[in-house]
């Protein structure tokens, strides 16, 4: 995968011999010792798409991140990425092809800002100018400096400085895919509303294809090209957020009114 200096990120429709949308066909999945999780759940996110998947705890949200990148192998059914089933990739290919931020971000204690974002190129055995070169396009991408935030620890930073280090990290090997799972969660709402802002932008410019795991409508709606509402491992409703916000059916209805969407709308929810 070449990243030059001129273009430091690519958009997932530059392949277009490599389809980037990611496809759940009839998936079934019981946890050990549990109830069934999904029974022949079926979603398909297309190519530069920003899917919010929102639901209560419990819903699923998180096993349908982990099948993206195979922590978790569907019973029955299949998973797609880039047209490959899960089952036909090779693991570690594969969850370096598709990048992953968390709520706690995860980035490591004893390692630089800078170290931290090029850990998937070190390990995919880019050279270090061209790791340099990829860190400092990432660190101006998400708006920190790489002469004033290269060489500082994690601990020196704020939470919204940490997110978008785990962002960055996240794009660092330039995945078609990047899967968000509660990644605003943990942030005061003034922090929240200004990486929205960031996240927007950012994927402006690089249009990947994004799962974005939430339980808050109102984060979704201002995120998401589309939603989808998972309850009981049942995807209920799956439209535009427009579309969403006069949704008639009862439990969208509560995750809105939950949220407080119309306080951040113009758009009225529709009266049942």
């Amino acid at each position: 995968m070449s990243v030059s200096r001129a273009s430091p990120y690519r958009s997932c429709e530059d392949d277009a011999d490599v389809p980037p949308a990611i496809e759940f066909h009839e998936v079934s999945y019981r946890q050990p010792n549990a109830a069934q999780v999904f029974d022949q759940f079926t979603l398909t996110i297309q190519a530069g798409e920003v899917f919010a998947l929102v639901g209560r705890s419990g819903a699923g949200k998180s096993t349908l991140l982990r099948m993206v990148n195979r922590l978790v192998v569907p019973d029955s059914g299949s998973v797609l990425v880039q047209g490959r089933d899960t089952r036909e990739w090779e693991p570690i290919r594969l969850r370096r092809s598709v990048g992953y931020v968390i709520q706690e971000v995860g980035l490591f204690p004893h390692m630089s800002v800078a170290d931290n974002i090029g850990v998937v190129p070190r390990l995919e055995g880019w050279d270090s100018e061209r790791i340099t070169a990829r860190v400092n396009a990432l660190l101006d991408l998400i708006g920190l400096p790489p002469s004033t935030y290269s060489n500082r620890w994690p601990d020196e930073l704020s939470g919204g400085q940490r997110q978008r280090v785990g962002v960055a990290r996240a794009l660092a090997a330039d995945p078609p895919v990047l899967l968000m799972d509660e990644p605003f969660g943990a942030l005061d709402p003034m922090t929240r509303t200004e990486l929205h802002a960031e996240f927007r932008r950012i994927q402006a410019k690089v249009r990947k294809t994004v799962i974005l795991v939430t339980h808050d409508m109102a984060e979704a709606i201002s995120l998401g090209d589309r939603l989808g509402v998972l309850d009981g491992g049942r995807l209920i409703a799956s439209d535009k957020p427009n579309a969403m916000l006069r949704s008639r059916d009862e439990r969208v209805r509560r995750l809105l009114a939950a949220s407080n969407v119309q306080a951040l709308t113009s758009i009225p929810i529709t009266d049942p």
